[in-house]
Parts: structure tokens; C-alpha cells; sequence
């Protein structure tokens, strides 16, 4: 066996008995042992020390390991997360509100209670919007009496235009007709009057031969004198055939005259028929617009009638009521809140320092001290802007008195569906939130 190995079993040396002290200011003289054996060198024990203690070696070594690993997890698991409590519950609080005027004769629910959606919350007194529906509909039903009234008369203008268009085409062609007997019977009259003015031509140069015959006594005077009366009569005779012309001209001046006039009646009545028909039809008009305005005044009074009945907008849980029987409300009026249990959301405010790993849809762990439960949520999406830009007196840092704050941004959480409790959450509540970014 080795020396050191047979030194190692050995019992250790009692301990040599200290030397008496020396008086001060002397010095151990140089040369002489020392009392107690020295040290092994830091290297050699910390060496020899697995030999030795092989167990304590290991359980030391697991130890400095597993401090490793505990530490190289504990820094990843803070790295994974950003967390704030600067976090709270947030919801809808939608406002029941009065959009007429009246008063209130019924109100169906108190604070703290659960409504549904269209639940009847308050009832004003409907009776003046009541009368209001009622002269409406008697508005409507005038409307709609002379509509109907009125209504024939574009088909019966249409009939009396065709007979009136018809007329004058009749007496266009009667006149027509008219003027062409009376141009035939002036011509006939011209035609007898050169015939008797022929006539009288004859008769003439007979009586003028005859009375130089008479004179000379070669005929008798009773032929001359029949010669006589013939002439004279075919003078008489062109002057009726002159006068049965020129009666027979202004016939036909007539005959044009009646003509012309039968022919602008005609015109008149062609141009006249398409106005006459167009005012019918915006007669109408006018009254199918009167019986729409009745017809809206009426939808108008239904409506407000509706309004005095207060439904719930939402469904959820009643509150901050302000509402009471007897109560005289104006159009705008804020009967009472109710807050959206099944739509609610978490906003947490984060450093700005915290949000550059974040992104949305990242898992994020939601404890609510209220209830001392976790719940699990997702991050929506990222803020528009830090909670001071949106503030009533935003920061003006150009004015000169300049501090640099660590600003926060709020960011909106939902909850996941489907987890219990969910349902206990309530607007307001503290809640601390940790997004997992890795």
C-alpha cells in the first residue's frame, strides 16, 4: 500500500500543547519547526475530495446541476411572460333611454336584476300619441277617398278627347265638303253669268238691228218690241246672274272661313289632349303624394305610440336606475344602465417598456382578485396609442417643462368561451394580467 494511502488510515496526532508565550518583542528563532503540521495546497484537497467523499461529490454535483437548470428555467419563464395589475374588468353599460316626452305610469324592474333582450323595463302614459294615431288614420282615409275620387278621370279626359278629336275631324271634313259645294256653286254662277251676259250680248245687237229695221219700216213694230223685251230681259238676267255670283263668292268665303276655323279647332284639340291628360295624371300624382304623407304621419304616430313602451336594449343586469312611477321624462332622458354579462373584456394598461414582444392572439392569464380564480383570455389587439394621447388635457411636451414618464398603452383582452365563472365577472373588478409571448 502506498505511503500517503497508509498515512490516510492513521489516527491523527494528538495536538502538541501550546508553547508557553513568549515575552513581546521576540521573535521565534529562525530554523526551528513549527508546532502544528501545515496545510495541503487548495488544489491537492479540493482534488483528493471526490476520493474521499464520493457520495457528498455526487449529491454536490446534482446540486450545482440542478441550481443550473433551475436557474437557466427560472430565467426563461420570466422572460416568457409580461405581466401588469394594472388591469380591470370592462364592459358595455348600455343606457336605457326615453326618446319621447311623458309620464311614467309603470316601471317593471329595480336594480341588480337580470332583464333579456326587448324586456318591457318602463310604460309612459300613450294616450295623447293614441289620439295622435287616430287622426292619422283619419288623415289617411281622406287622402286616400280623393285618390280614388280622382282616379277615373285621366280614362274618362282620355274618352272625351278621342270624341272631341273625332268631332273636329268631322267638321273639318263637313267644312271641306262645304267649301267645295259652295266653290262649285260659285263657279256654276260665274258660268251662268257669262252665258247671260252672251245672252245679252245678242239680245242687244238684235234690238239696235231691229230698230233700224223698224225705222225703215221693214219689220213690224211688234217684232221690234218683242226684240225689246228680250234685250232688256237678258240685261236683267246677267244682272241676277252678277248678284247669284257674288252671293255664291261670299258663300264661298264662308265655307273657307267656317274651314279654317274647323281646322284650328282640330289643331287645338290635338295639341290640348296630351296637357289635358298630363294634368290628370299629375292630379294624381299630387293625390298618391298626399295619401304617402298620410300614410308616413301615420307610420310617425305608430312609432311614437311604440316609444312609450321602454324595452331593454340588451340583455344583462340592471343598474344606476333613476326612474320611478309618476316621474315626467324628455326625449334623451337616462332611465338606467344595464351592463352586458355575456360580453365583457379585460383592460390592462402595460408599460410601454413591456410591449415590444406582444402581439395579438397571444395567450394571456387573467386572475381576477375578487373571485381568486384564474381565467384564460387572448389578447385582441394592440392600442391605438398611449392612455395619455386620449386623455381629456393631453401632455404638451413642447412647452419646455419636460419629464420623461414611462407611459402605459391600454390593451384589450377577451376571455376564452366556455370557462366557468365567467358568468361572476362584473365591470370594475381588479385583475392581474400575464401575456405568455413565448
Amino acid at each position: 500500500m502506498p505511503e500517503e494511502s497508509r498515512t490516510d488510515v492513521r489516527t491523527p496526532p494528538s495536538k502538541p500543547e501550546a508553547a508557553p508565550p513568549r515575552p513581546n518583542g521576540h521573535r521565534e528563532e529562525q530554523g526551528k519547526p513549527a508546532q502544528k503540521a501545515a496545510k495541503r495546497p487548495l488544489r491537492r484537497r479540493v482534488a483528493r475530495f471526490p476520493r474521499r467523499h464520493p457520495v457528498g461529490f455526487l449529491i454536490l454535483l446534482i446540486a450545482i446541476i440542478g441550481l443550473i437548470i433551475g436557474a437557466y428555467l427560472l430565467l426563461r419563464y420570466l422572460a416568457s411572460y409580461e405581466s401588469t395589475d394594472d388591469a380591470y374588468v370592462a364592459g358595455h353599460l348600455n343606457p336605457a333611454s326615453a326618446r319621447i316626452s311623458g309620464t311614467v305610469i309603470g316601471v317593471y324592474t329595480e336594480n341588480n336584476r337580470s332583464v333579456v333582450q326587448n324586456q318591457t323595463l318602463v310604460d309612459l302614459d300613450p294616450r295623447d300619441f293614441q289620439v295622435a294615431v287616430e287622426q292619422a288614420r283619419a288623415n289617411l282615409a281622406q287622402a286616400e277617398g280623393a285618390l280614388a275620387a280622382t282616379n277615373p278621370n285621366v280614362p274618362i279626359t282620355v274618352t272625351e278627347n278621342i270624341t272631341a278629336l273625332a268631332n273636329a275631324n268631322a267638321e273639318v271634313s263637313g267644312a271641306q265638303a262645304a267649301l267645295a259645294a259652295a266653290q262649285h256653286d260659285y263657279d256654276t254662277a260665274v258660268a251662268e253669268l257669262r252665258q247671260a251676259e252672251a245672252n245679252n250680248i245678242q239680245a242687244q245687237a238684235d234690238e239696235r238691228r231691229y230698230a233700224q229695221l223698224v225705222a225703215k219700216d221693214e219689220v213690224s213694230r211688234q217684232l221690234y218690241d218683242q226684240r225689246l223685251a228680250a234685250a232688256r230681259a237678258q240685261a236683267a238676267m246677267v244682272d241676277a246672274r252678277k248678284s247669284a255670283a257674288q252671293s255664291a263668292q261670299r258663300a264661298v268665303a264662308q265655307r273657307q272661313a267656317a274651314l279654317n276655323q274647323a281646322r284650328s279647332t282640330l289643331n287645338q284639340i290635338e295639341k290640348n289632349n296630351p296637357r289635358q291628360i298630363a294634368v290628370r295624371r299629375a292630379d294624381i300624382k299630387s293625390r298618391q303624394g298626399a295619401v304617402q304623407a298620410a300614410q308616413a304621419q301615420l307610420n310617425n304616430a305608430l312609432l311614437q305610440l311604440s316609444y312609450c313602451k321602454i324595452l331593454a336594449p340588451v340583455a344583462g343586469v340592471v343598474g344606476d336606475k333613476r326612474v320611478e312611477v309618476g316621474q315626467h321624462v324628455m326625449p334623451g332622458d337616462q332611465l338606467l344602465l344595464i351592463t352586458q354579462i355575456e360580453d365583457q373584456w379585460v383592460e390592462a394598461n402595460f408599460k410601454e417598456t413591456q410591449i415590444a414582444r406582444m402581439r395579438p392572439g397571444q395567450n394571456v392569464t387573467i386572475h381576477i382578485d375578487a373571485l381568486g380564480l384564474d381565467f384564460q383570455g387572448y389578447a385582441q389587439n394592440m392600442p391605438g396609442g398611449t392612455g395619455a394621447v386620449f386623455s381629456l388635457l393631453p401632455p404638451q411636451n413642447a412647452t419646455g417643462n419636460f419629464v420623461k414618464v414611462v407611459q402605459r398603452l391600454p390593451m384589450r383582452i377577451r376571455f376564452k368561451r366556455g370557462q366557468a365563472g365567467l358568468e361572476r365577472l362584473r365591470p370594475g373588478m381588479s385583475a392581474e394580467a400575464k401575456v405568455w409571448v413565448q
